[in-house]
């Protein structure tokens, strides 16, 4: 898939949401060509992010690039699954950011908590061995 069509798919996918979670969203949605690992945990990849900068204003970013590494060879009917998936998780947190709520945030916060425990109990365990 490349960048173009998943362009295209994007605006396909962004035209299905109502006009009203666009409120404030004054940034838009990006396609951004880079891969965006996680900091804390560089073996996951960023598919997608929300922002709300004091400059730029409220807007939300997909990483080409991170879909590429994950999805690269799969049929172009995942890539629109994931990428649906992907664009109505930031949307969440858009909507989320207007009520003044962060339920999506938390539970993000909390599973990515779980992974590190994880991540941490297997290296305890491959210590013992």
């Amino acid at each position: 898939m490349t960048i173009e069509e998943a362009g295209l798919m994007l605006d396909e996918l962004a035209e299905e949401l109502p006009e009203e979670f666009y409120r404030n969203l004054n940034g838009g949605v990006l396609l951004d060509p880079a891969e965006k690992r996680h900091p804390d945990a560089p073996g996951l990849f960023i598919m997608g992010e929300y922002h709300r900068h004091y400059v730029f204003g409220r807007y939300i970013v997909i990483y080409y690039g991170s879909f590429a590494q994950m999805y690269g060879s799969m049929p172009a009917a995942y890539w629109k699954t994931q990428l649906r998936k992907t664009l109505r998780h930031e949307f969440t947190h858009h909507v989320e950011s207007l009520a003044g709520e962060r339920g999506l945030e938390r539970r993000d916060e909390e599973n990515m908590d779980r992974y590190r425990a994880r991540r941490w109990r297997g290296r305890d365990e491959g210590s013992r061995r």
